[in-house]
């Protein structure tokens, strides 16, 4: 990408997605095992500006943490109410006269508690049991290529040869 008026790429990453670009100059199967790489190359004085990590074969992988009930429903709506409430009981005590602060923020945090249950209560129920667990998303990838820029690719592969012969201990 260039600007129009002096030809010149700009410095950073691109606005628009782009496609990565360059050679590859390793091949990984985890993302910290890619990292590593560059880390190497940072280390050895390796213009890692050059270089980019990309993850191949990508999945979304949802781990299931655990089933959903009423009590985890109501209690994580509580809990979520009780925060809200305390941040507005406590902007709204700031603004208050000295005897209202204790006030204010019991205030907001009893509203907050009863508008969480509530909340919650209406979500869940609205899902009729479609979805009785809970669970965390993650993207990952299957392989984690490093990629570098023609005109450094090859010190930069001669490098991760030598990171490559290290044993596991060192490296």
């Amino acid at each position: 990408m260039s600007s129009p008026l002096s030809g010149q790429r700009p410095a950073g990453p691109p606005r628009l997605p782009t496609p990565p670009t360059g050679w590859p100059i390793g091949s990984y199967g985890t993302y910290r095992e890619a990292q590593q790489a560059v880390d190497y190359l940072a280390e050895n004085e390796f213009e890692v500006s050059d270089v980019t990590i990309v993850g191949v074969d990508l999945m979304l992988v949802e781990r299931v943490i655990g089933r959903m009930s009423w009590g985890r429903v109501l209690g994580a709506g509580a809990m979520s109410g009780a925060w809200f409430g305390l941040f507005a009981g406590l902007l709204l005590g700031m603004f208050a006269g000295q005897g209202a602060f204790a006030l204010q923020l019991v205030t907001g945090l009893v509203l907050g508690v009863l508008f969480g249950l509530l909340f919650a209560a209406i979500g869940y129920g609205m899902s009729r049991g479609r979805r009785d667990f809970s669970s965390a998303s993650q993207l990952v990838a299957g392989r984690y290529d490093v990629l570098c820029q023609p005109r450094t690719a090859e010190q930069g592969r001669e490098l991760l040869a030598k990171l490559a012969l290290r044993p596991p201990a060192t490296a």
